[in-house]
């Protein structure tokens, strides 16, 4: 049985994507024309394609009709959306990228909780107060992630910032997924204190 042309591409995806991410295809090097590439990997190049327009999306090929195809450096053109696969490679958790996710995620909250402070409304902090008392009562690592996402969420609206709000919707599916790997929810009843403090300094605009 033959396997669905999307399936393949999406090998053929991951393989690229690895390749580009490990440094086996430097920053401006040029890959091999479509035709030998598809011939090495063993693929049609109708998979091939599907596979590096979305390279091509994420910034990390080059590809220009009529042109050699050239790699391009993920430091200088990746976006969030290479984050899930740096986290995830070759099947294993990276620990050295979730300890920058979560160093990222601590300094984000210090700087949202100073403009949410000054910029919140009634409303929002006692949503922030409620949501600082349900992650104490959170029954398990799982419901502590939705709880702690919300509150996150509420602090990034209540500061009134659009670029953190929408970074934070672009995290959210990874998020989840490792819930259980993030020490504010896998700890959630020994860190609840930190929510219930956050909540009352920005509630009185001291955060």
């Amino acid at each position: 049985m033959s396997v669905p042309n999307s399936l393949v591409s999406d090998r053929v995806f991951a393989g690229l994507l690895e390749a580009v991410l490990a440094g086996r295809y430097e920053p401006g090097e040029k890959l091999p024309t479509q035709r030998a590439l598809a011939a090495d990997l063993g693929v049609t190049m109708g998979s091939l394609r599907e596979a590096l327009k979305r390279l091509e999306q994420m910034g990390l090929v080059d590809v220009r009709h009529g042109d050699a195809m050239r790699v391009r450096d993920w430091r200088e053109h990746g976006g969030l959306d290479v984050l899930a696969h740096l986290l995830l490679r070759s099947g294993g958790l990276d620990r050295g990228v979730l300890a920058d996710i979560l160093e990222a995620r601590t300094l984000m909250l210090r700087e949202l909780a100073g403009l949410a402070a000054d910029r919140r409304d009634a409303a929002q902090a006692a949503r922030l107060a409620e949501l600082a008392e349900a992650i104490e009562a959170a029954p398990d690592a799982g419901a502590a992630a939705q709880v702690d996402f919300a509150f996150f969420t509420e602090v990034a609206q209540a500061a009134g910032n659009l670029v953190f709000v929408l970074i934070l919707n672009a995290i959210r599916a990874l998020y989840f997924e490792h819930a259980a790997l993030i020490p504010v929810t896998a700890r959630h009843e020994e860190l609840a204190p930190l929510y219930a403090t956050a909540a009352a300094a920005i509630g009185a605009g001291e955060a």
